[in-house]
């Protein structure tokens, strides 16, 4: 047992006194036992469920890595069509472009054959109604001069 100066001593400088005795035997022992006990009960089923949860969280990154893949691939593809239907829609656009022009040009030609026929048919009528007011004027124009010069002989039927 130490003295009474001595404890104070040793306060004063820092030191702690430790009793070995039978209680910190009993309590090794307690944690010991304590320990065998617990591990199958608590320590086991504990660490079970962190590798669980570790495997389960590493399958889903997983899992989600290969759905981002999945993803990526997916859009390329999509990326892709739309780029093929954008090039097939392209050439079907100027396809119709193509006939359209095409189609434009034999309805106006049609329409300038109609027109020409149109305006031939109308000149070959205006130049039979000619010739045909000619002669009538020629025949008229005969008939007036042989009234005239019936009068002027002498005889009018008048």
């Amino acid at each position: 047992m130490s003295s009474p100066l001595h404890v104070p001593v040793l306060a004063l400088s820092g030191g702690v006194t430790l009793d070995l005795d039978n209680t910190v035997a009993f309590q090794v022992v307690i944690f010991v036992v304590l320990m065998f006990v617990l591990e199958p009960l608590l320590f086991a089923p504990v660490l079970k469920i962190f590798a669980l949860r570790e495997e389960r969280t590493e399958g889903a990154r997983a899992k989600a890595r290969e759905l981002e893949e999945k993803a990526g691939e997916l859009l390329e593809r999509y990326e892709r069509e739309v780029e093929r239907v954008n090039r097939v829609a392209a050439e079907e656009r100027d396809r119709l472009r193509s006939e359209t022009s095409k189609l434009e040009a034999e309805i106006l030609h049609e329409a300038r054959v109609a027109t020409s026929r149109i305006v031939e048919e109308g000149r070959r009528r205006i130049s039979e109604e000619v010739t045909r007011m000619r002669f009538d004027l020629g025949k008229e124009s005969e008939k007036i001069s042989q009234d005239v010069v019936a009068r002027m002989l002498g005889g009018g039927t008048n």
